[in-house]
């Protein structure tokens, strides 16, 4: 794919979903920023194994839900590399439980994580991005936020808080060639889902119209399309990569 940018900011990118964007992006050119909050470990080891396979990758540390922590993160990239050409919006967090019994702090919990850190990105993506006038940013929301789901009332509201941020983001970008665009991931074979017993692994797969669970370069992949010049015409989309279970 061809990027006019050089580089991305990828948020909780040590793990799962978003160390899978990190590798997609590097193989593609791009100088990946890897966020992580904690065990370092970790993100260490995948800059290391993105760089012996031939990319540029470098470890950021920071809260992406403490605004003064991810300001300072974006200016330390900026410093650092002259620009910031793309972000992904990737941290997150679940903590599910019945509506009935959950208390405020686990419902903010889960918004701060999800959407409020999602916000600061975006604004100050915006800020740093209207220097030049380009820029592009994708949020990972989920189809949660589009269905819902029972014991996720907090983690439904933050990804559906972003699907209709990205769309109000992507209006006020416009005007200085940014775009905004996000995504809503289905049933994804991560490592939080390996362990899902048989039966209850089935009643998803039944329902998925492709009967299996997606992978996550196959995410990868589309987060590289909406960061990359061939999608220079496409913002505010919500893109569904789900199988076919919702459509």
């Amino acid at each position: 794919m061809k990027f006019s940018g050089k580089n991305v900011l990828i948020t909780g990118a040590s793990r799962g979903i978003g160390a899978q964007i990190a590798k997609t992006l590097a193989q593609m050119g791009l100088k990946v920023w890897i966020n992580y909050r904690s065990k370092p470990e970790i993100a260490d080891a995948l800059q290391a194994e993105i760089i012996a396979n031939g990319g540029r990758a470098a470890v950021i540390k920071f809260d992406a839900t403490d605004e003064d922590e991810f300001i300072k993160g974006i200016n330390l990239i900026v410093d650092s590399d002259g620009e910031l050409s793309y972000l992904v919006n990737n941290a997150g967090i679940v903590n599910d439980k019945l509506a009935i019994r959950m208390k405020l702090e686990d419902f903010n919990g889960v918004v701060n994580a999800n959407l409020v850190s999602a916000f600061i990105g975006s604004r100050e993506a915006l800020k740093v991005m209207s220097k030049k006038r380009f820029g592009a940013v994708v949020n990972v929301a989920s189809i949660i936020g589009e269905i819902g789901n029972i014991g996720q009332v907090n983690y439904s509201a933050s990804k559906g808080g972003m699907i209709a941020m990205s769309k109000s983001f992507a209006k006020e970008g416009a005007a200085r060639n940014i775009r905004f665009n996000c995504i809503t991931p289905g049933f994804i074979a991560t490592d939080m889902n390996k362990d899902l017993p048989e039966d209850i692994k089935k009643t998803y797969l039944d329902a998925i119209a492709l009967k299996r669970f997606g992978d996550a370069s196959e995410v990868a992949d589309a987060v590289a399309f909406l960061l990359s010049d061939h999608a220079s015409y496409i913002t505010g989309e919500i893109l569904k990569i789900n199988g076919g279970l919702y459509m």
